[in-house]
């Protein structure tokens, strides 16, 4: 059997530029996504124009963080922060994010987040967890273990 190598290279000319096309289109792919929020269910996040400017002008963890608090409050009313912001009054890690919601709905919104890493990590690792689909009891004890050694929690202990 004899092999035409004029043949060969032509296919390997068609052949090569599309294995070079096909890694680089999975490596873009592989970076596309937000590393912070995967799986993320968007349609459960506050839209950014509901934010205030500080917040819309804020590191896209901050950004995120605060359009979770909004829209999934029972998730972040569920866990405590650990930055020491119970001494202000903070009862749970979205008290961090929202002071409160008016009589007509307005929500106030707590700008300690926009300078406080701590409060931002509790709610990004509650965002991980919950679109992994852990349990809340689990998200709790998960937050309780990691955070504690930073402060003391705003919160009473889980019996």
């Amino acid at each position: 059997m004899k092999i035409d190598g004029s043949r060969l290279f032509s296919r390997g000319k068609f052949l090569l530029p599309f294995i070079i096309l096909l890694t680089i289109s999975s490596i873009l792919a592989g970076c596309s996504g937000n590393p912070t929020t995967p799986n993320m269910d968007l349609d459960k996040m506050a839209p950014m124009s509901d934010m205030p400017e500080e917040v819309q002008n804020a590191p896209v963890t901050v950004q995120v963080s605060y359009q979770f608090a909004v829209a999934n409050p029972d998730a972040l009313k569920n866990v405590p922060c650990y930055c020491g912001c119970g001494k202000v009054g903070h009862t749970s890690n979205y008290s961090c994010y929202v002071k409160e919601i008016n009589s007509s709905g307005e929500i106030i919104f707590d700008y300690h987040s926009l300078g406080c890493s701590i409060c931002v990590d509790i709610a990004q690792d509650v965002i991980k967890m919950t679109t992994d689909g852990k349990a809340p009891e689990k998200i709790r004890e998960t937050i309780d273990l990691k955070y504690s050694q930073y402060g003391t929690s705003n919160m009473q202990p889980v019996p």
